[in-house]
């Protein structure tokens, strides 16, 4: 499994209720895709949200991004970590 950060703009405004509404939407189906969100992270001012997950590929990322609704605008594999 690879690890991933995905960045979702354009979401100014977004409260915790929000964005943890939309974090559970991808657990709820995260795993038909193969994949595990860890964590999310939102900056309401800028409308930036910030995204860590697991799985098979970015593509896997994406689709589950698509289908709940919030297309991540980048994603990044993080082959590194210390």
């Amino acid at each position: 499994m690879a690890t991933y950060v995905d960045v979702h703009r354009g979401m100014v405004g977004i409260t915790a209720d929000q964005l943890m509404e939309a974090h559970r939407a991808d657990l709820a189906i995260e795993k038909e895709e193969g994949g595990h969100f860890q964590k999310a992270w939102a900056d309401p001012a800028s409308g930036t949200v910030y995204c860590l997950s697991t799985g098979p590929s970015a593509d896997a990322v994406r689709r589950i991004h698509q289908r709940t609704g919030h297309a991540a605008d980048e994603i990044h594999e993080v082959p590194l970590t210390v």
